[in-house]
């Protein structure tokens, strides 16, 4: 914690509900949305279509994850929310002041220590040098890095150590709006769990907003107030599962029933059947 108390157009088709039975999903406020997304459809060239008619709407401190099959257009969808490209034909209306974007890569820059990695999210950002000392001390320590570790190049880290550090790079910006590309893929079970601990507590702390895309069902399902299933060729949203209950207030045994009841739906286990997903019970 910081010494100040801070801590680090409709579619043609809807996609379907799919409600666990018996349970109530925690409701999201209905303010305006951080994060408005009306994709009529996106192309590479003319006959390459790879999303169609997807629109998505996220609230303040909601985390929304995109669950799909390879190729699917899932990564495509979230950059295109993101800004980093434009759709063919939609629009993309962000109300956050700061946003941040993990990948799948840790896209650390080899001639800079890990603490200068960490801290590149500052540069532009006019925010008071002794603060980026006490943020950078304060994610250090959430990811587990030592003093003699902050010296270290990305070279002399491990693969997971180099993703911890994307991750704090993000988070030590403070963003109200955070972009996840499978940034957790990289890590061991035990750090991976610690990591959704973390971001959990800047979710509920910051009331921070995330949309997310994974691999991983039960990743989707543990962190999410909502997953969206994914189907290809074009890429489009096929099914959506309000997920119940408050994430830190879910249990194991409660999130393997909820992966349950969702592959139990017709049109998502074929999509099962398509390609073996990662789940990891």
């Amino acid at each position: 914690m910081l010494r100040d108390g801070r801590t680090m157009f409709d579619p043609k088709q809807t996609p379907q509900s799919i409600s666990p039975e018996g349970e109530q999903s925690i409701p999201v406020s209905q303010s305006v949305p951080t994060l408005s997304v009306s994709i009529k459809e996106h192309r590479y060239n003319p006959l390459e279509q790879v999303l169609d008619q997807c629109a998505l709407s996220v609230q303040p401190g909601e985390v929304v994850s995109l669950i799909g099959p390879s190729g699917c257009g899932k990564s495509t969808f979230l950059k295109l929310a993101a800004g980093l490209s434009d759709p063919s034909d939609g629009q993309v209306n962000c109300k956050a002041s700061e946003t941040a974007i993990l990948f799948q890569e840790h896209r650390l820059l080899p001639w800079k220590t890990l603490a200068d990695n960490m801290k590149f999210g500052f540069k532009g950002r006019k925010i008071p040098a002794e603060e980026q000392i006490e943020r950078l001390e304060v994610a250090a320590e959430n990811m587990g890095f030592s003093r003699a570790d902050l010296d270290k190049y990305p070279s002399e880290l491990s693969g997971g150590m180099r993703q911890r550090a994307a991750i704090a790079r993000a988070l030590m910006i403070e963003p109200d709006l955070l972009f996840l590309d499978e940034p957790f893929s990289a890590l061991d079970v035990g750090r991976r769990r610690e990591m959704y601990r973390l971001l959990l507590g800047v979710v509920k702390q910051r009331r921070c907003t995330v949309l997310m895309v994974t691999h991983d069902v039960f990743e989707a399902l543990s962190l999410s107030d909502r997953v969206l299933v994914m189907a290809a060729n074009p890429g489009r949203f096929l099914k959506e599962m309000p997920v119940p209950f408050r994430s830190e207030e879910r249990s194991r045994a409660l999130v393997a029933d909820l992966e349950q009841t969702l592959l139990q739906d017709e049109e998502v286990a074929k999509l099962f059947q398509m390609q073996d997903w990662d789940r990891v019970l």
